[in-house]
């Protein structure tokens, strides 16, 4: 299974390096490049988006940071800059890596070596099927079962996230992106940077926000709204009735 990269980058000397990488990685097929961010944003968040997009930070119009906050629901971030200030809010992007120019191929192979163990994972995962899986609790050297279909929402807090259950709550240390990953993608649903729900526990849906079982109110994310809410009008149930 190859992954399918796309870069963005205003400098295409930059693009040409990471094209070069790309083309001699196993693994990976390039599907595109811009140099411009704002044609770069039509294409990454199409109906067919890559799976990594290489991002440079300091770009004219918009930057670095402001795309990945518009694309971290349809493809896998990694920055790629100058500029090592940048790396915390980088990581506050949800970036999955953060590559130091000028980037060495082993680097970069290292990150893409990451990435690829995270797919594998993710496909066994859903050929096991299971209904559960663990996680670290917060007492040292304790792993608590987590019923899927128990779960309400799961709510990310920096570097834990919060798993709310029917009746009960658990606090692991993992990030929203690292669970998202594990999570059947037809019963659960992203609705906000900091919350995924479970869309067999809702009782409504409204223009601006969400209601789950217990009366549990969450709002939708900028961002995250309208594939949400497409994702909802294809289980309505509509009639062929004209009125």
């Amino acid at each position: 299974m190859n992954l399918k990269c796309y870069v963005v980058d205003d400098e295409y000397h930059s693009v040409e390096m990471l094209m070069e990488y790309i083309d001699k990685t196993d693994g990976l097929e390039l599907q595109g490049f811009s140099t411009n961010p704002l044609t770069a944003l039509n294409e990454v968040t199409g109906p067919n988006p890559p799976d990594i997009t290489f991002l440079d930070v300091e770009m004219p119009e918009l930057s670095g940071m402001e795309f990945a906050g518009l694309v971290n629901l349809y493809t896998t971030i990694i920055f790629t800059t100058s500029f090592r200030e940048f790396a915390l809010e980088a990581f506050e992007k949800e970036a999955f890596d953060f590559l130091l120019k000028p980037i060495s191929y082993a680097r970069f192979r290292s990150c893409i070596q990451r990435i690829q163990r995270n797919a594998i994972q993710k496909i066994q995962y859903k050929k096991d099927k299971r209904d559960f899986f663990f996680v670290k609790s917060e007492t040292k050297g304790k792993m608590v079962r987590v019923i899927i279909n128990d779960i309400l929402y799961i709510q990310g807090a920096q570097n834990y996230i919060k798993i709310h259950l029917i009746s009960s709550e658990i606090m692991p240390y993992l990030t929203i992106n690292e669970i998202e990953q594990y999570l059947p993608m037809e019963q659960f649903s992203r609705i906000h940077q900091s919350f995924i729900i479970n869309n067999y526990r809702i009782k409504a849906v409204e223009q601006t926000r969400v209601i789950l079982e217990n009366d549990i109110s969450l709002n939708l994310g900028r961002f995250y709204k309208e594939p949400f809410l497409e994702k909802m009008n294809e289980m309505l149930l509509k009639s062929r009735r004209k009125f």
